[in-house]
This record gives structure tokens, C-alpha cells and sequence, in this order.
């Protein structure tokens, strides 16, 4: 993908130069990257053998049968439980990164890198994720794990090395170390881990929904009968397994998806279906996806730092833009916000995760609130963004903000909400105080169980069988 300037790349002690990805997926290194690279319309089958399909005969027909015997061959060897005949589209975003890890062990790679694999995982998906690396590392394959989770890095990992600005600042090992210890490594400073935060002060309702059904793409209700409020000065994060409605809510409360029945309310006004409506009403919104929804990767810093308001005052008069505007504005977010960029005329596709996440949240965050919702909102950051991220969180809460976080990470869930939401089937199944939440608890309510009826032992496979149900029965992520 990238030509190195200078240095080199050892492959089993031989100097290697590759001209392109398909010189390296030769060599026997394969990658699946964090934005997953598949065919939704296609099979399991079709995506695995796509660019190196398997023929018969003279004619160099393809040869289906033979390229999913060997995915079945793969998959039981190594625990992924593939349905080699299953259309992409149909299945959950765990079993989507099973088909990337098995594209890549269809290629013969004898070296596998994961880019922020976990992301887009459960936490129960995390774990079998586990299992599989280490059963590829039984088998001999050498795995390069990417990823900002010191805890994951320090659960899976045999070496650390640490990278910040592009160079190596240090290697050690689990024994050797601590979170503490790699988050200063990463950030080049003593990183707060814990958020920092005061009780909440809840005022007057800002978000009151009620009784809330909101349809799929397939016309099925992914939002089914939800009631829940959320008042000014308190943070209410929302717990789930992901495909449980999550991204529908959040669409249908900032009015990109149409509400099939009952009431959503901001402030007392019901939510219209038009988003400019929506970000006058005093609502921001941050996208479970920054790259699909929250910025366009060609537009430059500038112009994406205005993206939810370039058609208001001061950035537009009737048609036309007001360049000076846009630039002066960019100008303060950049410094307010702290975005490393090169220039604002650069284009936001080239920053990093951090810095893109820190555009959105200039753009949201510059101007007096009621409501901010945010899915997701450190998917893929590092500690230092993280901790930033939070804050800025944090502050809007503190300054009188009604605040929905949609997470699938429990660690955030819990730090961050003065309440937590847990979202089963489309509909909230309890709301719990942080010191009620513990894992245990919260992984039942996401199984649709009762903590109750359950031993915290029994919390773990409850959800484990969920996920297994989800992903056998085809559910969207």
C-alpha cells in the first residue's frame, strides 16, 4: 500500500521490496484491516477466493466446490465457525471479521496484521477473537496486533513494542509492564485512565422519548416500543450488544431515520425528520462510523469543521459560501480543539483516527447545547484521544447538556454515565446506577436475562449463547 523511503523490511532474514499488496500477499503476509474490505452482495465463498479464484477444466471455469471445502477445512481447524454459503450483507460484524481472518489463511500467509480488530467487537466476540489468535499461533502463524487497548495488549500480546509519531519509543512484555506505564509510553505524558468527573446535577428533561418504534431498511422494528428521558446536566450511556437497535435510535433522534410510531421530544418538541431542523433544536450528533458519516474524506479540515452548518450564518448568504468565515472558524477550532493537522486546507482523510474524531467534535461541540449524542465515540482511539474525547464529554454534561452515549465498550459505559441504559431486542431492559453496573450484571440485562435468575458465572455463557444466536440467525450489525 505505501513504498518505504529508506530502511528496510527483513522476511525470514531476506531484504523484501514489494511493488504492490499483491507482491506481499505472495511473500505470505496477509491483513485485515479495521474497515473490513468485503463484497456485502457476495457469498462467504465468493469473497474469500475473489483475486485468487480457484479454476477447472480447460475453460478455467471457477471451481466453487473446491474453494469452499477448503474454507470449511479452515474454519474447523481453527474454531471460526464460517457458513461458507452465507451472503455477507445477512451477517453480524464478528462473523464479517472472521471471513477477513480466513481470506487471509486462504492466501497461505505465514504473517498476520490486525488492525484494531476488537473496534467493532463485543466484548464476548473480543474473546473468541482470543482464541482463534492463539490458535493461529499454535499453528505457526506469526500475528502483528494494532490496537489501543492496553488491556487487550497486555491479555493477548508475548511482545509490546510502543510507537508514537512513527517511531519506536520502546519493546517489552506483559510481565515487564503495566497500563499505567504504556499509556505514558504512548502519549509521551502521565494519561488519566479513570474519568474525571463530578456527580451529575440533573436539571429539567431535554430528551423524553416514549413508546418509540423505528423500522430497518428491512421494514422490521429494530427500535420496539423504547421509553426513556434524559435530562439536562446528565449522561446517560446505553449498553448493548451491537445490532440491538443502537444505531436506529441514534439516527431517529437526530433525525436521519424516519420514527415509525410513538414519541421522541427534544425540549418538548417533537423530533422532525429533517436534520437542519434537528441541529437547530440544539442537538449534536457524533456517528458510531466518523469516516461513513461524520466526515468526507476528500473535503478538506475547513470544510469539514463546517459540514453541519455551511448553509447557516456566517458561512453562507443565500448560495454563496463566506470563505473568510469557514477559514476564521477553522482557524479557533483547530486551536480550541487541539487538531494536529498540517494545515486546515488539509484533507481530513489524512489525519489520524484521533485527530479526525477531534474535527467532529469541534464541529459539535462549538455552540451552546441541549442534547449531544454520541455512538461510539472513542471507537479506535488511542489513551491520550481517549482521555480527551471524555473530557470534552464531560464538559458539555457540566455545562448543562443532556448527553446519550451509545457504547459497546462497558469500560466507557460505565465510567462515563451518571445512568446506564441496557437495550435488548429495541427496547431499554433496565437503567441502572454506575454503582449497580457491574459486568456481570450488565452482560445479562444485554443477554435479555434476568441478573436474578443467574450466577455470575452463568452472566458470561448467557451471553455468549446470545451472540451465537445473533450471528447464526443472520442479524444485522
Amino acid at each position: 500500500l505505501y513504498a518505504p523511503d529508506e530502511g528496510e523490511i527483513l522476511l525470514d532474514g531476506a531484504d523484501v521490496r514489494f511493488a504492490s499488496p499483491a507482491d506481499s500477499i505472495t511473500a505470505g503476509i496477509g491483513m485485515v484491516h479495521q474497515h473490513f474490505m468485503l463484497v456485502p452482495v457476495f457469498t462467504v465463498t465468493e469473497n474469500v477466493m475473489l483475486g485468487v479464484e480457484a479454476t477447472r477444466g480447460p475453460l478455467g471455469q471457477l471451481d466453487q466446490a473446491a474453494a469452499r471445502e477448503r474454507i470449511v477445512e479452515l474454519s474447523e481447524r481453527h474454531g471460526l465457525q464460517i457458513d461458507p454459503d452465507a451472503m455477507v450483507e445477512d451477517l453480524p460484524v464478528g462473523v464479517r471479521q472472521r471471513i477477513e481472518i480466513i481470506k487471509t489463511l486462504y492466501r497461505r500467509s505465514d504473517v498476520l496484521i490486525l488492525d484494531e480488530p476488537s473496534a467493532v467487537l463485543t466484548p464476548q466476540e473480543t474473546d473468541e477473537l482470543f482464541e482463534i489468535m492463539r490458535s493461529l499461533v499454535e499453528s505457526g502463524t506469526s500475528i502483528i496486533f494494532i490496537t489501543h487497548k492496553l488491556n487487550e495488549v497486555l491479555e493477548v500480546a508475548d511482545r509490546i513494542t510502543v510507537l508514537r509519531h512513527g517511531k519506536v519509543v520502546g519493546t517489552t512484555t506483559p510481565e515487564e509492564s503495566s497500563k499505567e506505564e504504556l499509556a505514558t509510553m504512548m502519549v509521551g505524558r502521565h494519561v488519566q485512565l479513570v474519568v474525571d468527573k463530578d456527580p451529575a446535577k440533573p436539571g429539567e428533561p431535554i430528551l423524553e422519548i416514549s413508546d418509540l418504534v423505528v423500522r430497518d431498511d428491512r421494514g422490521h422494528p429494530a427500535v420496539n416500543g423504547l421509553s426513556l428521558t434524559v435530562r439536562a446536566g446528565e449522561i446517560v450511556a446505553i449498553a448493548g450488544v451491537h445490532g440491538n437497535g443502537q444505531s436506529e435510535l441514534a439516527e431517529a433522534i437526530t433525525g436521519l431515520h424516519s420514527i415509525d410510531s410513538g414519541s421522541a421530544r427534544i425540549a418538548g418538541a417533537e423530533i422532525g425528520s429533517d436534520p437542519r431542523d434537528v441541529y437547530r433544536a440544539g442537538v449534536a450528533h457524533v456517528p458510531e462510523d466518523r469516516m461513513e458519516d461524520g466526515l468526507i474524506a476528500g473535503f478538506t479540515v475547513a470544510d469539514n469543521l463546517v459540514l453541519n452548518s455551511y448553509w447557516a450564518a456566517p458561512y453562507a448568504s443565500g448560495p454563496r459560501l463566506n470563505g473568510d468565515a469557514i477559514i476564521a472558524a477553522a482557524d479557533k477550532r483547530v486551536s480550541e480543539f487541539d487538531i494536529r493537522t498540517p494545515s486546515i486546507f488539509n484533507d481530513v482523510g489524512n489525519l489520524s483516527g484521533g485527530n479526525q474524531q477531534k474535527v467532529i467534535a469541534a464541529r459539535e461541540f462549538s455552540r451552546p447545547l441541549k442534547l449531544i449524542v454520541a455512538a461510539q465515540p472513542t471507537r479506535g482511539l488511542d489513551v491520550g484521544s481517549i482521555e480527551y474525547i471524555h473530557r470534552r464529554i464531560v464538559e458539555q454534561r457540566d455545562a448543562g447538556a443532556a448527553v446519550v452515549i451509545i457504547s459497546s465498550e462497558l469500560d466507557e459505559v460505565v465510567a462515563l454515565g451518571d445512568r446506564i441504559a441496557v437495550m435488548y431486542q429495541g427496547k431499554i431492559v433496565d437503567v441502572l446506577e454506575p454503582a449497580e453496573a457491574s459486568f456481570e450484571r450488565l452482560g445479562l440485562l444485554m443477554g435479555g436475562a434476568h441478573p436474578e435468575d443467574h450466577t455470575p458465572e452463568e452472566a458470561g455463557a448467557e451471553v455468549k449463547a446470545m451472540v451465537a444466536a445473533s450471528e447464526a440467525g443472520g442479524s444485522d450489525d
